[in-house]
């Protein structure tokens, strides 16, 4: 099943996602039941979202987390607490973690076993820079991020999404091309055997459908375009095209 994620970064209060998801609810009232449909709000939005989104069949994910139980870890969430919020998935490992926020592959991996431990659904996002691309380093700085962050997961990889995201497409307005991204995702696919495989970088309603028509696109992970629920809605719908 395709899964067309919602990764909303530090956008929108409590009150604006509300104003959202109201709104979007109404939306998907059409859309079938052969599509999944995530939405990641920042982690003070989460509970609102939860109220909105109990009883309908959109799910609730989270755009981080810790990967201990409990602590002395000032300003980090935990996934017992995502979880009880109805968090079903958990952003892991996006670029702006990695590049901004320092976080390694190894710190990664262990984010990726928490996950696993408690029953929630990592996206573990790979994708090289445009120094990496330009130099013809693509496949080779993929493979290593998702060797690394996998480390000791090779049995269980069905249960990780994979989240191709070239750091050079994401918020610049200028994505990869879907062959492009099919030749990254199908190298994957050769590299960890049975998984789902999303793109992401500047996916717009205007190009979801070119991605999409790619046999190893297997859904998408939506940033600015995300931002607006006419626009997301009519990203989930050309899934079903």
């Amino acid at each position: 099943m395709k899964l067309i994620a919602a990764n909303w970064k530090m956008n929108k209060t409590p009150q604006e996602t509300r104003d959202y998801l109201e709104k979007f609810l109404g939306l998907m009232e059409e859309v079938g039941d052969d599509v999944e449909v995530l939405i990641c709000p920042p982690f003070t939005s989460l509970c609102i979202a939860k109220e909105l989104l109990d009883g309908s069949k959109i799910k609730l994910g989270a755009q981080n987390c810790h990967y201990e139980q409990k602590g002395a870890f000032t300003g980090e969430v935990s996934l017992d607490m995502l979880k009880e919020l109805g968090v079903s998935y958990v952003i892991v490992g996006h670029s702006e973690r990695r590049w901004i926020f320092g976080e390694t592959d190894e710190l990664i991996n262990k984010k990726i076993i928490a996950c696993l431990e408690k029953g929630i659904r990592p996206i573990l996002c790979v994708g090289e820079k445009i120094e990496d691309r330009e130099a013809g380093l693509t496949l080779k700085v993929v493979e290593s991020q998702l060797k690394l962050a996998l480390s000791g997961l090779e049995d269980v990889s069905e249960k990780i999404d994979i989240a191709y995201e070239p750091v050079w497409a994401i918020g610049s307005g200028n994505p990869a091309m879907p062959e492009d991204a099919q030749f990254v995702h199908s190298f994957i696919k050769e590299l960890l055997g049975k998984v789902r495989v999303l793109y992401g970088g500047s996916v717009n309603s205007k190009n979801a459908g070119d991605f999409l028509s790619m046999p190893d696109v297997d859904g998408l992970l939506v940033g600015s375009a995300s931002l607006d629920p006419v626009s997301f809605a009519q990203i989930v719908k050309a899934s079903q095209r």
